[in-house]
């Protein structure tokens, strides 16, 4: 890739990508088809990896194959789902296999198929700089590049309480190096702190262990009230439609702030298949196999304090959301942190930072993703799978992926080429006849 490197250097494109994560990918994929827009994507990273750290077996996306890079924008794009699985000769094998979901590491493999087709995608570049004058200047590690428009899709980055920091190792560790530590636990007490799909799948795999690699115990605490499932009805998944989006943007701060904390396990929820194996793993042990002390359970709770415990162990303090004046410790001897991402900082960003407006945390951005800022309106700055509290749970969520990169390719274009219809549901009120008459 440093070939191709320095072949790009100085070129003057119209858009590049900074990041390459499914964000920036899908936007890749969907220019790939627009050769009159000059692109390139560049990625810190040597090689693509999605989540890498965590592909735990049997683990599946929780969104519809058709959500991948392109389908829900350009069915016909040679970059979707469908095209790798035909390239690779697996297609019919695929259909055999009857798969609920589609497995993730299938998934990663797909995007990771995609990077390697698409030319215009570089690796091996950390972007240090952006500045800007008449457009531009992208500094990385080894070559500068100009462009009249970027794309940041920097992504995500593991994130620890606090208190849990100055102790993280081999034994206690997030859960994105869970493959590569969560190793030789055969009799020890293990604990997985999180209550989302990361901390579940984590905690499956843990159980369902067997023989001489089975821990003597296996912990489980979570902050939410219960071990809850993602709500993947019908009518939840307008909210995770095109048209939705545009509605939750106009709302006021404090209404779209209330909906993502009310609505979390629309995208936050644990799979009930996950929840079924561990409920079916836990019966196994406790019934059949004799282990009725291997689980401990311990939702609605909060770790508050991580110390030293004799043994070269751990002990962390609970609180109990529902009895405030009680405290519980648990001993444990590895603890994986299942506790989340959060965004990627954009250090190379603050050249221009002051003159990008925000909301809150987050760029503020218009309804092709383009941050408003005091540069020329044919300059933009687009914002991928960075605005969750502007454009909802979706913005993160592998959902909307397509579409935000359509509207983005459709603003570099200068056209709009939605045909979607919108949702069943009327988000927007109606004025009334006499508010009609009045006007």
């Amino acid at each position: 890739m440093v070939q191709d490197a320095d072949n790009k250097q100085s070129r003057h494109y119209r858009c590049v990508g900074i990041g390459v994560g499914p964000a920036n990918l899908s936007l890749a994929s969907l220019m790939y088809s627009h050769p009159e827009i000059t692109n390139l994507f560049l990625d810190k990273k040597a090689a693509f990896g999605w989540h890498d750290g965590q592909q735990i077996p049997d683990a599946s996306i929780q969104v519809s194959m058709l959500k991948d890079l392109v389908s829900l924008s350009e069915p016909t794009n040679a970059y979707s789902f469908l095209s790798y699985l035909h390239e690779l000769g697996r297609l019919y094998h695929y259909l055999n296999a009857q798969f609920d979901a589609v497995p993730r590491q299938e998934f990663r493999n797909y995007m990771e198929w995609a990077s390697r087709k698409n030319e215009n995608i570089v690796f091996g570049q950390e972007v240090l700089s952006v500045e800007y004058t008449d457009a531009f200047c992208i500094r990385t590690t080894s070559m500068t590049v100009v462009a009249d428009n970027i794309a940041v899709g920097a992504g995500v980055q593991p994130w620890t309480p606090p208190h849990a920091r100055a102790h993280l190792g081999d034994r206690q560790f997030h859960v994105s190096e869970f493959l590569a530590k969560a190793n030789g636990f055969g009799g020890m007490r293990v604990g997985v702190v999180g209550g989302g799909q990361s901390g579940a799948e984590a905690f499956l795999d843990l159980v369902s262990r067997s023989g001489a690699d089975l821990p003597r115990r296996v912990v489980w605490i979570s902050q939410r009230p219960n071990y809850l499932p993602m709500d993947d009805s019908p009518f939840t998944n307008d909210y995770y439609m095109p048209s939705y989006s545009d509605y939750f943007a106009k709302l006021d701060a404090a209404t779209r702030r209330a909906f993502n904390a009310r609505n979390v396990l629309t995208s936050d929820g644990i799979s009930e298949t996950t929840l079924r194996l561990i409920y079916q793993r836990i019966y196994m042990h406790h019934f059949i196999n004799g282990y009725s002390d291997l689980v401990a359970l311990y939702p609605n709770r909060r770790v508050t304090e991580v110390s030293y415990a004799p043994g070269n162990a751990w002990n962390l303090a609970l609180a109990h959301n529902d009895h405030a004046d009680v405290r519980e410790n648990v001993e444990l001897d590895v603890v994986v942190w299942a506790t989340g991402f959060r965004p990627t900082p954009l250090h190379f960003l603050d050249p221009i930072s002051a003159r990008m407006e925000r909301e809150g945390e987050e760029y503020k951005i218009d309804d092709s993703f383009a941050v408003q800022w005091d540069g020329p309106a044919e300059h933009n700055i687009f914002m991928q799978n960075a605005a969750r509290g502007q454009r909802g749970l979706a913005d993160p969520n592998l959902s909307l992926n397509a579409w935000r990169s359509q509207r983005i390719l459709d603003r570099l274009r200068g056209i709009r080429t939605e045909h979607q219809l919108g949702s069943f549901i009327d988000w927007m009120t109606k004025p009334s006849d006499a508010e009609l008459q009045g006007a």
